[in-house]
């Protein structure tokens, strides 16, 4: 059995909405896209690339596989070792609209019942699973203790709203930190096991 990890940008205010870039999701009217950018330093590119190195699989929600398929086959060189491991590694899509053949190499869509799905490859061998950003897929796999552990990149900025993954159910989850530190621009990284394993 493997591990399903959870790795999240998130702003102290507990947001995950458009990390990446400006207009890369303005549900709601959210304006503050590109809010994880100004806040990479080595600490944290190094951290990216050891934590996506080790994935056996990835887990995406519609909207973020689409963005991601849009980009990193076609990657600059300068992201190699992480476009290598991202575009031949098995990725596996929730979503009730996309079809297959999906256009992004090794992608399968995930058929029926999405947490039975998850279940299902969960209980296979390998590598552990890792959901990346996603936040509605996220909060699902939240919702049915799916999610082994959370790895928060913390951000020191507030955003006043937008789409977050933890669950509004009133349902207590313990969880345990087990590492962390602190990069050279105040970002958390934190990481939580869930009990779930």
């Amino acid at each position: 059995m493997r591990k399903l990890i959870a790795d999240e940008w998130m702003t102290l205010d507990g947001v995950v909405q458009a990390p990446g870039y400006d207009g890369e999701d303005s549900d709601g009217g959210f304006r503050h896209g590109g809010w994880h950018m100004r806040h990479i330093d080595d600490m944290t590119t190094n951290w990216v690339t050891r934590s996506t190195a080790e994935t056996g699989g990835f887990l995406f929600g519609r909207r973020t596989y689409e963005i991601f398929a849009a980009f990193w086959p076609t990657a600059p060189d300068e992201l190699a070792a992480l476009a290598e491991v991202l575009n031949n590694r098995p990725k596996y899509v929730a979503s009730a609209t996309l079809t297959e053949p999906l256009t992004w190499q090794n992608s399968t869509v995930l058929q029926g019942d999405i947490a039975r799905a998850v279940a299902s490859l969960k209980q296979e061998d390998g590598a552990d699973l890792h959901v990346v950003g996603s936040s509605r897929l996220t909060r699902t796999l939240i919702e049915h203790n799916l999610v082994d552990e959370l790895r928060i990149l913390i951000e020191p900025v507030l955003v006043g709203g937008g789409k977050r993954i933890f669950p509004d159910d009133g349902t207590f989850r313990q969880l345990r930190l087990t590492g962390s530190q602190v990069t050279t621009t105040g970002v958390i990284i934190a990481t939580y096991t869930t009990g779930q394993s």
